[in-house]
């Protein structure tokens, strides 16, 4: 059974539904994605937050691609991203 966790990108708080054993792996995914947002946003606050989003997933999904992802169990990267899509179609359904 899923319980409602809250996590905190860019000063903005999203609650989302996550199983108890995956918890601290989320928390770690949100401090991951906050701090490649910061980056990329450096000085520049007027930048769009969809945009600045995007253009984060982009990087990290190249990265994961070009395995710098830490995958190092040699599963495929495609594999690990429709799974990382259906857990985020869960977690906002």
């Amino acid at each position: 059974m899923s319980e409602p966790v809250t996590v905190r990108i860019l000063d903005r708080e999203y609650t989302v539904g996550v199983e108890p054993g995956e918890r601290d792996s989320l928390m770690a995914a949100a401090r991951l994605l906050d701090a490649r947002m910061r980056e990329l946003r450096g000085g520049n606050r007027m930048v769009a937050a969809d945009r600045l989003a995007v253009l984060t997933a982009l990087n990290l999904a190249h990265e994961l691609l070009q395995g710098g992802g830490g995958n190092s169990t040699g599963a495929d990267p495609f594999a690990l991203i429709d799974e990382a899509n259906r857990k985020l179609d869960a977690l906002l359904a």
